[in-house]
């Protein structure tokens, strides 16, 4: 038995978050803060990051009844200097940056062939730039301590296409693939740095982003999913504590999807 193993000696120590430092981006709400919530309850200290720090530090105030130690920021991802900030914050007050979910995301819903270019360049903006200049610069701290985990939030929407009376959004399926396909090539870059790079590729979960589209929608989506219902509040949970663990430590750029069945249909 190697060193490393003896260390793992339960699956308790496996999944123990605690002394562990997080950030979520888009964690005040939907499917992030849902991520925070159990990154917190794993143990870490939670630093939350996204343009609406009202909602930002409504989920640390949640997080901070629960004992977790917990921090927000206004940051706008797309913004290279913000992100900078927000990383060079987390460092000083914690000393380490252990994880980083890049769940910050947009979307716009319309006809291909309507679609205006700056609404196209908006998501391709927020979902892929985005991602990357946080990975990039959370990496650096990585890189520099040997450790850490990445989650990347893709979608099913991300693994081909969708018929338009389900979800006409070209922009932000394009948007999720490209994220698919760099989270396998930042997996392969950093793997060497014992830094771990997944993905979670959620199905239909009624946040924001989805809840208008999916009451819009004449297409039976519940009937085209084996589960027959939508993810819901604790479906995510166990999948980012996993991903964020030492449970995970052979996993590199794995998208894990969390999406009912639907992607196993034939």
């Amino acid at each position: 038995m190697t060193e490393r193993a003896e260390k793992l000696t339960t699956l308790s120590d496996m999944f123990n978050l605690t002394n562990k430092t997080a950030i979520v981006t888009g964690g005040g709400r939907g499917l992030g803060k849902q991520i925070a919530m159990a990154l917190g309850e794993a143990g870490a200290n939670v630093v939350i990051a996204s343009r609406n720090l009202a909602a930002c530090k409504e989920a640390c105030e949640e997080l901070k009844a629960l004992g977790v130690q917990a921090k927000a920021f206004e940051c706008d991802i797309t913004n290279e200097s913000e992100v900078d900030l927000v990383v060079q914050e987390t460092v000083a007050q914690f000393g380490t940056i252990d994880i980083l979910v890049n769940n910050s995301g947009t979307s716009w819903s319309g006809p291909l062939l309507d679609l205006p270019k700056e609404k196209w360049e908006k998501v391709l903006n927020v979902n892929v730039t985005g991602t990357f200049l946080f990975s990039q610069a959370v990496a650096r701290i990585m890189v520099q301590q040997n450790s850490g985990k990445i989650i990347n939030i893709a979608s099913v929407s991300g693994l081909g296409g969708t018929f338009p009376e389900l979800l006409d959004t070209i922009a932000y399926n394009t948007s999720k693939g490209a994220v698919i396909t760099m989270t396998k090539d930042l997996g392969v870059k950093l793997a060497r740095h014992n830094i771990q790079v997944n993905a979670i590729a959620p199905g239909f979960f009624p946040t924001k982003i989805t809840k208008k589209i999916l009451e819009k929608s004449d297409y039976d989506i519940l009937g085209k999913t084996p589960a027959r219902r939508f993810g819901n509040e604790a479906d995510l949970m166990g999948a980012a504590v996993f991903l964020a663990s030492q449970a995970s430590d052979y996993m590199v750029g794995h998208v894990l999807i969390i999406d009912g069945g639907i992607s196993a249909l034939v």
